[in-house]
């Protein structure tokens, strides 16, 4: 968990996106909703992800449309039988557990 963290958040467990930003250069907050989140988690781990895909000799393929599962699929380079399915989800923390 530790090392998800260190590409998402900053020392003392802030975020390091903060929001969206528009052509006017207006600023929306992130909502705690969990599409969001998981689409931002998606988008910001990627570099991470494309180089583990590197790493272990894997192509990624990513899903052909929204709401298609898996979010992405590793796909073996020299066995394209071998696939793996990663999709994102996120869920909420209960602070008290």
């Amino acid at each position: 968990m530790s090392e998800l963290s260190d590409h998402v958040s900053t020392d003392d467990g802030q975020w390091t996106v903060k929001g969206f930003i528009d052509i006017y250069k207006n600023v929306y907050t992130i909502s705690s909703d969990t599409k969001i989140v998981s689409k931002i988690l998606e988008i910001h781990l990627f570099h991470q992800i494309l180089a583990f895909a590197q790493a272990n000799e894997y192509k990624i393929v990513l899903a052909e449309h929204q709401n298609y599962y898996p979010d992405i699929s590793f796909v073996k380079a020299s066995d394209e039988s071998i696939r793996f399915a990663v999709d994102f989800k996120t869920t909420y923390k209960n602070p008290k557990k």
